[in-house]
């Protein structure tokens, strides 16, 4: 292939930060902070058009798309200490739970939610 990076040329990768649409800023900034427990660490427009959210290494990018609409692929792959945990979390906030959590014979404890826009949000953790 064209235009690929050298095998002896050594670069290194910093963190990826999904974008994720939303139809309401104000709604999913509510979701991402006091549900997931996110903060918001930058904010841009006016009205707010973009926003960052981080919690430990953990970032992503909230972009306003009003006539977004959600489908059946996953935005996001969420690596977690305790799978559980936070389904039993998600559970009792009311947030629609995709697919239920289970053991994968691929080494992850893992299940998806959506976020108020629909997006899905795939959860794992290392077994």
């Amino acid at each position: 292939m064209a235009n690929q990076v050298p095998h002896d040329q050594k670069v290194e990768f910093g963190r990826v930060a999904p974008g994720i649409p939303v139809t309401d800023m104000n709604r999913a900034v509510d979701f991402y902070t006091l549900v997931l427990g996110m903060e918001k660490t930058f904010e841009n427009g006016s009205p707010v058009g973009f926003v960052i959210l981080e919690k430990d290494r953990a970032e992503i990018h909230l972009t306003l798309k009003k006539d977004h609409v959600a489908t059946d692929r996953n935005l996001a792959h969420l690596i977690v200490s305790d799978a559980a945990a936070l389904y039993d979390h998600l559970v009792k906030s009311g947030t629609r739970i995709i697919k239920g959590l289970r053991d994968a014979d691929y080494g992850l404890r893992q299940f998806v939610f959506s976020d108020p826009d629909g997006n899905r949000i795939d959860v794992g953790q290392e077994l």
